[in-house]
This record gives C-alpha cells, sequence and structure tokens, in this order.
C-alpha cells in the first residue's frame, strides 16, 4: 500500500473515533420514553429514525417496514408537536427516544442514532431511515428484508445501497391530498427518470450521485449544491461502524463500496422519497425560522420559500412510476448476482 493510502487510512480510523467519542457524548441528549428493546431478538431486523412531525406519513411508514420483515423500531422524536410522539407511544414494536436539542448539532440526528445502533444494533441487520423514506428493492413484491440480508450475509456483504427518488404529484404540490393511513405514492406517483450524475467521492470512497427533481427545479443554477441521492441505508452493524454525513456516507469505507457500476454484481435499491406531500408547505415555513437542515445558506433559503408556495414539479419528461422492475430496467437500481 501506498504512503499516501496509508496515511489515509490512518486519518480515517481516527476520524471514525472521534464520530464515535461524539456520538457517545450526545448520548445525554435523548430521555427514554417507552424501551421496548427487551423484545429485540437474536436475528431481529431493526429500523432506526429520527422524526419531527410526521403524522402525515408515519401510519404507512410503519406499516410499509412491517410488511418489509421489520421486526422493532427505535425512533428518536425531535420535539413533535402534532401527536408524532403520542402515536409511536402505543405501538408495540416502537422504542421511543425524545429531545428538544438542536437537530442540526447533532449532525442531523445521527448523533442520537449512532448511540441507539452502539447500544443495540450491534450483530443486527439495522436500516436507517427518515420517515419520508419508503425502502423498495429487486424482487420487494414477492420478497421481504430477511431474503435480501440473508443474500449478503450468504456473499458476505455488509452494507446495501440505494439512490434517492424523489417522488411528486402532477400539478401543484398544494392541489394533492392524502390519508396517512394510505401509500403516498397513490399521490405522489412521479419522479424524473434520467437527469442523474454519479462521481466517486475522493475521500469517503462512495458513489457520489445527484439529479432529480429537486436539481432540475430548485438547484438548476448551483447544480453542484443540489442534495446527494445516495445512500447506506442497510448495513450489519458492529458497535465500530458509524455514519458520517446522514447515510450517504459511513466508516470505515469499505461499507459504502455497495454500487458496482463495472460489472453489476451488487444487488442495489432505491428509497422513494415522500418528502412533497402538502404539509410541506408548513414544514418549510418553520425551517426558514428553525435552520435545523443543510447548511442555512441562502440558497436553501430560496429553496425552502419557493416550497411554501406549493409549486408544480411536474414536467413532460417526467415518468409514471410502476414498481421496482422499471427502476432496474432504469439503471437505477440493479438485481446484481440475486436471482
Amino acid at each position: 500500500m501506498a504512503i499516501g493510502d496509508l496515511w489515509m487510512a490512518y486519518r480515517m480510523r481516527w476520524k471514525r473515533r472521534r464520530f464515535l467519542y461524539r456520538v457517545w457524548r450526545k448520548r445525554q441528549e435523548i430521555v427514554s420514553v417507552q424501551d421496548r428493546s427487551q423484545a429485540i431478538g437474536r436475528d431481529t431486523l431493526l429500523c432506526f429514525a429520527t422524526v419531527r412531525n410526521e403524522m402525515a406519513r408515519l401510519p404507512y411508514f410503519l406499516y410499509h417496514y412491517r410488511r418489509l420483515g421489520i421486526g422493532h423500531f427505535l425512533i428518536v422524536d425531535n420535539a413533535s408537536d402534532d401527536g408524532t410522539a403520542e402515536y409511536l407511544v402505543d405501538q408495540p414494536d416502537v422504542s421511543l427516544w425524545t429531545t428538544k436539542h438542536s437537530y442540526r448539532l447533532s449532525r442531523f440526528g445521527m448523533d442520537w442514532l449512532g448511540w441507539l445502533q452502539w447500544q443495540y444494533g450491534h450483530g443486527h441487520w439495522c436500516l436507517t431511515v427518515d420517515a419520508d423514506e419508503l425502502l423498495t428493492f429487486p424482487y420487494a413484491d414477492s420478497r421481504d428484508l430477511g431474503d435480501l440480508t440473508r443474500h449478503l450475509d450468504h456473499k458476505g456483504i455488509d452494507s446495501f445501497g440505494a439512490i434517492m427518488l424523489d417522488m411528486y404529484p402532477k400539478g401543484p404540490i398544494s392541489d394533492a391530498t392524502h390519508d396517512p393511513e394510505k401509500d403516498p405514492l397513490q399521490v405522489l406517483c412521479w419522479f424524473d427518470p434520467s437527469n442523474y450524475r454519479e462521481k466517486p467521492h475522493p475521500v469517503y470512497q462512495n458513489l457520489w450521485v445527484q439529479g432529480g427533481v429537486r436539481d432540475r427545479v430548485f438547484f438548476k443554477t448551483r447544480p453542484e449544491r443540489a442534495p446527494t441521492l445516495s445512500k447506506v441505508p442497510l448495513v450489519r452493524w458492529h458497535w465500530r461502524h458509524v455514519y458520517v454525513s446522514s447515510t450517504h456516507q459511513m466508516l470505515p469505507r469499505r461499507l459504502n463500496h455497495v454500487f458496482d457500476r463495472a460489472q453489476d454484481r451488487l444487488v442495489t435499491g432505491g428509497l422513494l422519497h415522500t418528502k412533497f406531500l402538502p404539509d410541506i408547505m408548513p414544514k418549510s415555513t418553520e425551517e426558514i425560522t428553525r435552520r435545523q437542515h443543510f447548511e442555512n445558506s441562502s440558497l436553501y433559503t430560496t429553496y425552502h420559500q419557493e416550497l411554501t408556495q406549493g409549486p408544480d414539479l411536474w414536467s413532460p419528461q417526467s415518468c409514471r412510476y410502476d414498481g421496482w422492475e422499471q427502476l432496474t430496467a432504469l439503471g437505477l437500481m440493479s438485481k446484481g448476482d440475486w436471482v
């Protein structure tokens, strides 16, 4: 190994240790409200999430992941005032923590979740998602996460990658209607099929993907600032693992090697992003004041200001969502060598 590679590996080890120390310090910011973790079995699939005011999505979110085989949810509620915490307390497969501390200063919730993953995730397959992300993957209509993780275990693979696809309605967001008990994809059934670009990250070695509707509509003058869409949401956890930036990047860096564009041997998934329901308008109004997301630059302030108007994101190039096979045909997911 070259001296430069050895030096970078040394730096990354120390960076991981600093993140783990930060996670340990931030553990004091979350308070247990309902701890049902004793129900976690040896092979239980776990889901971790930080939420705030997500009653428009939570009922279907829980249904979706229960159907996919998640056995226990470990959730941090960040001072919701719409009934989210009360709803979660009543769910028999949810352990709930709460906090009023800064989402931004907790690395957008990753410090809080990192402590829970450290305590409960070791040895388990752990899914880390937001309440507005619905995972799909090849054969998701006939197989579940247990099937997927058994395949990954058989191949000796410890992490699984997915591309986040922003879903949106046809017509103004402000005109959309949604029943929280029903699939939001009945309303948000369109996505951008092809305007994506990618490059390897020079430090963390993940595939850095940008594009989609937010790039097209909100960041067309500054595409380099568009949101990152590539994620590593599913990991066979070890207490030494840590997320760096949301679920986009991890340490150790080998866990970021989840896309295989050259030989297409790795199975990958999609995170269907249900952000653009009508509640995005009051959420964006609040965010302009709270400034708890992104880097709080003027560019993102403009982005939230535009969202408060409930814009129409549809274009003639938009594609109606039709299941996982469509996404593999478009090259947005891969079956890899999973048959």
